[in-house]
C-alpha cells in the first residue's frame, strides 16, 4: 500500500490496522505507578454507579 492510499484510508476513517505491524508497538510515556488514595464513600459509590 502506498503512503497516499494509506493516508486517504486513515482520513476516511477506514480501518487500517490490518496493514500495521503492531507486534513491537509501545505506548510512550504511559508508565504506571501505583498510589493509594482515600476517597469518601459517597464518591466511590457514585463512581460504581457510573461504571
Amino acid at each position: 500500500m502506498k503512503a497516499e492510499e494509506f493516508g486517504k484510508q486513515f482520513d476516511d476513517d477506514i480501518d487500517i490496522s490490518h496493514v500495521l505491524d503492531l507486534s513491537q508497538a509501545q505506548r510512550v510515556m504511559q508508565t504506571q505507578k501505583r498510589v493509594n488514595v482515600d476517597f469518601p464513600t459517597w464518591m466511590i459509590e457514585s463512581l460504581d454507579r457510573e461504571a
